[in-house]
């Protein structure tokens, strides 16, 4: 499938025309809508009319059964689907399905899309949220839309006026502070078979450290950290990252320390289309959490909003009386245990600079309106080919407020190969939401001391 080269213009201004300036806040009577016709993360609050209910505060109490220790119980175990989306009638919703999702179901007999009544269970913290409201007056793209201004931590543009904004209001979403997670990644061969990579992973934002001070280390966005935990070859390898906000002021900082030579150096190719973390080639630096990094490389123009069939709520890929042999399947991940919903999304297209390099061309993002998080993303090769398709199966942390991601899966159509990343059904200690970490914690000299066999 081509790419579409005519960009569609839909009365929203791209980011590419701003060149040079800085914006982004919005008058106060238009952030009077959030918590009003809009929820305070800027979404809108009523429903459809139809199967899109309207937000109600989402879901902030735990079902029955749930013990507080991060294995999530299914709040809506019991439904059935509304309806399955196959080869047999793709073409009557194809509406609300991304270019990718219905080359997945054309390419895959037994691809299918499980639809579920919606719900719109996305909510974060009230600090977050409120946060969220008063940055709409104050953020502002800065240096060329590299950089955020007058941002406080929270989501920087609830009301967004084009692209860029909505993209940084995917990177900078709030995660939960301080968060580790213990998580299996795989890349299946085109017959299925695979082997397990285990990531312990760690994610600070710069303001949750234990010995923040204002003014300290503030064009950090988040730590992140990431130990190779088995297989045995790979054992003890850690990746360090400083994600700088603007990157192109200051780049991002990144080390790794190797088991096998017991050094650390500096990674500069973990960012942009470098490889991913043993990813057998199946992702770039900027595939993980479906996008990151900075967003100097394209030109980035917001196509509107539209209803869209979504992974969402997807409990059950992460019960616990599941093993990885029940989720990893030949060619892509066993649909039988998904779930789509009918959300609305904010549809952005990245195309790729004049003069630059990525091995995507263009890059189609759907991001969830409550969450700001990236759903699905259609990306294309040099040659305006249709090659990946990431999807982002979410759930909502119904103990901390946070929405984020069961499972990302990322699929090469080419290759007939995927990534699946994520996996906790089968890890102790999934996750672990406000944990303690100093400064300290995040340092290079810190990395050694981290990765031991």
């Amino acid at each position: 499938m081509k790419l579409n080269k005519k960009l569609l213009v839909t009365g929203v201004l791209t980011a590419s025309l701003f060149a040079g300036q800085a914006w982004g806040a919005v008058s106060a009577e238009e952030a009077a809508k959030l918590g009003d016709t809009l929820t305070p993360m800027g979404a809108e609050r009523a429903g459809n009319g139809g199967d899109i209910p309207a937000w109600t505060g989402g879901l902030t109490t735990p079902p029955a059964g749930y013990n507080n220790d991060g294995i999530y119980v299914d709040p809506f175990a019991g439904e059935q689907p509304k309806f399955v989306i196959d080869q047999s009638n793709v073409d009557q919703y194809a509406d609300k399905l991304s270019p990718g999702q219905i080359a997945m179901i054309r390419q895959y007999p037994n691809y299918k899309m499980p639809v579920y009544p919606t719900h719109r269970t996305a909510v974060y913290p009230q600090n977050i949220m409120d946060e969220t409201v008063k940055n709409a007056t104050r953020s502002e793209l800065i240096q060329n839309g590299n950089g955020i201004g007058n941002y406080e931590n929270a989501t920087p543009f609830p009301i967004p006026q084009n692209g860029l904004e909505v993209i940084w209001n995917h990177i900078t979403r709030y995660r939960g502070g301080s968060v580790q997670r213990n998580i299996g990644q795989v890349t299946p061969t085109a017959n299925g078979a695979y082997s397990v990579v285990q990531f312990q992973d760690e994610l600070t934002w710069n303001r949750y450290l234990a010995d923040y001070e204002p003014g300290q280390d503030d064009n950090v966005l988040f730590y992140f950290k990431q130990a190779i935990t088995a297989p045995a070859r790979l054992a003890g390898n850690v990746l360090l990252v400083h994600e700088t906000l603007d990157q192109v002021k200051e780049p991002r900082r990144a080390w790794v320390y190797n088991a096998g030579q017991r050094r650390v150096r500096r990674a500069p190719q973990v960012a942009y289309d470098g490889p991913g973390t043993a990813s057998d080639g199946m992702r770039t630096s900027d595939n993980l959490d479906m996008f990151n990094g900075a967003p100097d490389r394209y030109n980035w123009e917001l196509l509107g909003k539209k209803e869209m069939y979504i992974p969402y709520n997807s409990y059950e890929l992460v019960d616990r009386n599941l093993s990885y042999d029940d989720i990893i399947k030949a060619g892509h991940i066993n649909q039988n245990l998904t779930r789509y919903e009918l959300h609305r999304v904010w549809h952005v297209r990245a195309t790729l600079k004049d003069g630059e390099r990525h091995v995507y061309a263009q890059r189609d993002f759907y991001i969830d309106e409550d969450t700001w998080q990236a759903a699905v993303i259609d990306h294309y090769d040099g040659r305006g080919e249709l090659w990946r398709v990431a999807e982002a199966h979410s759930m909502q942390f119904y103990d901390q407020d946070v929405p984020w991601y069961a499972l990302e899966v990322l699929y090469d159509l080419l290759s007939g190969r995927y990534l699946a990343l994520g996996l906790t059904n089968e890890e102790s200690n999934p996750y672990s939401f406000g944990v303690e970490r100093y400064s300290r914690d995040y340092t290079p000299a810190a990395l050694r001391r981290a990765g031991t066999r």
